[in-house]
């Protein structure tokens, strides 16, 4: 059984990760930004001929760079952000070749993440966030794409899914204003300034979709992810109606999850 831990950002993800890592220290957990066989967020895609170039590029951790490296087909992926250099630029050179944000077309993102997925033949993980939250946050910011688009995207996912055992488990948030405000002050450094909020709030405001419906602001980054947050849980029902269970963030029982 391979699990999908799901929901918006704030929802729980990683505790559920954890409870169910320490209760199947057999499984493999696959977090954001480790190397994954379906997932790509925080991660670099490259050519081979890229990657030696960016071995060259930076030689002093050529090390640190292949320790963090793997192979994936005619690609390279290289888990760039959990290489601790005081190196300028780096991390922002190598963000450049992540697949997210307008860095590749509609059909060319599209097309690498179904083709992940049907190669995908690892089995007994518990991924974090590596089915909707990336995928689904950039088909509506920066492609655009329709409700209805989205859910046909994730149909032919289903196809590819076909005989490989997984679960989705769906963390509900409730209030969502609340959940956003915990993780605001969690993700802010010593003196209590906050890090991740203004980051989320200048990623919003600065994609396509905000920019098209004249949309910015708290409040209108709020009814985003209520917006998400249904078409996800609409996605579960419509394309993977045996595949799911719906957990309430941060109110769920032991037995629930079994």
């Amino acid at each position: 059984m391979n699990y999908f831990i799901e929901g918006l950002q704030g929802s729980g993800k990683s505790t559920l990760v954890k409870k169910l890592s320490e209760k199947h220290p057999e499984y493999k957990a696959v977090h954001e930004g480790d190397y994954s066989p379906v997932e790509l967020a925080w991660c670099a895609y490259v050519s081979k001929e890229e990657y030696r170039d960016i071995l060259d590029k930076y030689n002093g951790i050529q090390r640190e760079i292949a320790e963090k490296s793997h192979e994936d087909g005619d690609r390279m992926v290289i888990c760039y952000t959990q290489i601790i250099t005081d190196i300028t630029g780096f991390h922002k050179d190598l963000e450049q070749h992540e697949i997210y944000n307008n860095r590749l077309s509609p059909e060319a993102f599209r097309k690498v993440i179904l083709e992940r997925y049907s190669k995908w033949n690892t089995d007994g993980n518990i991924f974090e966030c590596s089915l909707f939250q990336n995928i689904v946050e950039d088909m509506i910011l920066f492609q655009n794409a329709s409700d209805q688009e989205i859910i046909d995207f994730y149909k032919e996912v289903r196809g590819l899914l076909s005989g490989r055992d997984y679960r989705i488990l769906y963390l509900l948030t409730e209030d969502i204003p609340s959940n956003i405000n915990v993780i605001r002050k969690e993700r802010a450094d010593d003196q209590g300034k906050e890090l991740w909020f203004p980051l989320m709030l200048r990623y919003f405001d600065e994609s396509p979709y905000a920019k098209k419906n004249g949309l910015s602001g708290e409040k209108a980054m709020l009814s985003h992810f209520r917006r998400r947050q249904e078409l996800e849980i609409t996605i579960c029902k419509e394309v993977f109606s045996d595949r799911y269970t719906v957990l309430k963030s941060k109110n769920y029982r032991d037995e629930d999850i079994r």
